[in-house]
């Protein structure tokens, strides 16, 4: 069956990237089966036969964005794709364009102090204070979510510490949120970096880091 039909398929039309969002499916649905059944859909290529790697390339360990070994594009260059799960929430991304990173987060526990002071910058923390309540820990969330696809999207890299990064708040972006204090280790990278929140039922956030115009 093609789950891209039993999810909500989004399209992300001026970066060329599609979304593929589930949520309490009637169905156990694995991460891996809905990113193939994504690619396999925009590439016209059988599910099954959609290959995906996990690991490194660099260091051979399961962190960063997932590869993808099979199809190619037709001119011969990856797919660019990414999986992140929450609970029963699974949101996918791919695209031929640009490398990308899928962040999904809970919005329903409140952060410590001391994990919010090693998460978010300065700036961000100040914004969080300013904010209602009722509002805050969604938009902490999304924030968070933001980081973790970007750092997805990068892959592997040295340690960067999330506090060293500031972001445009959610809500007073639009919904597609950009970098506004980076690190030396990023060069000009981040200024071709875009944050596209995507709904997810359910108290949680999610965001799609697309590296790249």
């Amino acid at each position: 069956m093609d789950v891209t039909s039993e999810g909500e398929l989004i399209e992300l039309e001026d970066a060329s990237v599609r979304v593929l969002v589930f949520a309490g499916s009637r169905r156990p649905l694995a991460a891996d089966g809905v990113l193939r059944g994504l690619i396999g859909s925009a590439s016209g290529v059988p599910a099954d036969d959609v290959e995906l790697v996990h690991a490194c390339a660099v260091c051979g360990a399961r962190h960063g964005r997932v590869s993808v070994a099979y199809p190619l594009t037709l001119s011969g260059a990856p797919w660019y794709a990414d999986v992140a799960v929450h609970g029963d929430a699974i949101v996918a991304a791919a695209t031929t364009r640009h490398p990308l990173g899928v962040g999904i987060e809970s919005a329903a526990i409140d952060a410590a102090g001391v994990i919010d002071e090693a998460a978010f910058h300065v700036g961000e923390l100040a914004a969080l204070d300013d904010l209602d309540p009722a509002r805050r820990a969604l938009v902490r969330a999304t924030l968070w979510a933001r980081k973790t696809a970007l750092l997805r999207a990068i892959g592997h890299t040295d340690f960067i510490e999330p506090s060293r990064l500031a972001l445009s708040i959610p809500g007073d972006d639009g919904g597609v949120g950009r970098i506004v204090r980076s690190v030396p280790e990023f060069g000009s990278v981040w200024r071709q970096v875009r944050f596209h929140d995507v709904p997810v039922p359910g108290n949680r956030a999610a965001s799609v880091a697309i590296i790249g115009r």
